[in-house]
């Protein structure tokens, strides 16, 4: 009797399960992180996080060179730290503002830009703006940024550099790295690209 009541536990304990649970793995999705990297190698979930990695083709710049260019001048700068809560019109390009955002004098601000997979519009607006500044000036580097600890502008400048663009640096300290240098910002507003 004694060995049927165990034999009885044993089976009974043999199916139990914890919810989200079936022989022990797990299939709730919620619990099983996103991947991070797409098969090209670029951040797609989790974009603000220490990068571990330098941005090849793209070449890091370190601040203390940063602070020696004059955006817009030395260095066509790019920004493209995401809109906050913000919307943009797809016909006209004009973005409608939820959060106001500061960024490095001369700097362009090019949203949305460092996805992983940005959208074809908003991406063929930076290629065009870097293209139309390097009829003038072809040998001005580019130095794309966002803020400290951002896959997005370590994306965009890979992303630049991988389809050919020469002379892409990363600035890693973005936006804070250059405030807290004692540099100031400015307000900034979005380039406009429209749907052609």
């Amino acid at each position: 009797m004694k060995s049927r009541h165990i034999a009885l536990c044993l089976a009974i304990f043999a199916t139990f399960q914890l919810p989200g649970n079936s022989r022990g793995q797990s299939h709730d999705s919620a619990a099983t992180p996103p991947e991070l990297f797409d098969a090209k190698g670029y951040r797609t979930a989790r974009y603000r996080a220490p990068v571990d990695r330098p941005p090849t083709p793209a070449a890091q710049i370190a601040l203390e060179q940063v602070l020696r260019l004059k955006p817009g001048v030395d260095a066509l700068f790019i920004d493209v730290l995401p809109v906050e809560g913000g919307v943009r019109d797809p016909l006209t390009g004009k973005w409608t503002l939820a959060v106001q955002h500061e960024t490095i004098p001369g700097a362009a601000w090019h949203p949305e830009v460092g996805r992983g997979h940005p959208d074809a519009v908003l991406w063929q607006g930076l290629r065009d703006a870097v293209f139309a500044v390097r009829v003038k000036h072809p040998a001005i580097p580019v130095v794309v940024f966002c803020r400290s600890d951002c896959w997005m502008s370590w994306n965009a400048a890979r992303r630049l550099a991988g389809e050919g663009v020469g002379k892409v640096y990363w600035f890693a300290e973005g936006i804070e790295g250059w405030h807290d240098a004692g540099r100031a910002l400015v307000k900034a507003e979005p380039v406009v690209t429209a749907t052609r």
